[in-house]
């Protein structure tokens, strides 16, 4: 089903404060549902006077046959997309702009810094750029400290690492590169996915991948 654009707000299923829209409307934070709890094991029953008589054997109860392996990757599948998406409209010079707002949002929600990852399709954002420059193994040193936001090129999406929060820049790249990019940055993506980009092509890259 193709996205509908939305205003500029970033909300999500995961736990944190209340996120603000751009446009100065709170937008609420859904609760996480606490999972089931388990049954409580009954107590014994308590012997009646008298002597007592041999218990009949209780049958022990065969264990559930486990998830087929059809089922447990079924079971993967619906995990890895599970993340909600937001698409924030923008074009292809304003894309990264865009981005930058998200991610101040996000943190003024109260998300990690550690928990997010920013992606470009197009031009590096510049904090890639400088720290590629100091070199590649301690520029993924720091997505591996998970200590702050990390910022990589969409080329790079399957060496990231995946993290809460993804947000993507379409601010350029073929078609062909930005469709194979979104898939794999939904992926990386366990509670939101923000897209700022042209919506036709952002539908055309999420409807050819997923």
């Amino acid at each position: 089903m193709p996205l509908i654009p939305e205003e500029p707000q970033i909300h999500e299923s995961a736990q944190g404060p209340r996120a603000t829209a751009a446009a100065g409307r709170p937008v609420p934070t859904p609760r996480p549902v606490p999972g089931p709890r388990t049954a409580a094991t009954p107590r014994p029953g308590v012997p009646g006077p008298g002597p007592a008589r041999p218990a009949p054997p209780v049958p022990r109860p065969q264990p559930a046959a486990g998830p087929t392996p059809a089922a447990r990757q079924e079971n993967r599948s619906d995990q890895r997309s599970g993340a909600q998406i937001q698409l924030i409209p923008a074009s292809a010079d304003g894309a990264l702009d865009a981005a930058e707002e998200a991610l101040d949002l996000l943190l003024e929600s109260g998300r990690a810094p550690g928990d997010v990852l920013v992606l470009t399709t197009g031009e590096q954002h510049p904090w890639t750029a400088h720290e590629l420059s100091f070199g590649e193994a301690a520029y993924w040193a720091q997505q591996d400290a998970r200590e702050d936001v990390f910022f990589a090129d969409a080329t790079a999406v399957e060496r990231a690492a995946a993290r809460p929060v993804v947000v993507v820049a379409v601010n350029g790249g073929s078609d062909e590169s930005v469709s194979r990019a979104l898939p794999e940055a939904l992926n990386r993506a366990t509670a939101l996915l923000v897209v700022c980009g042209d919506p036709d092509r952002v539908n055309a890259a999420l409807g050819a991948g997923v």
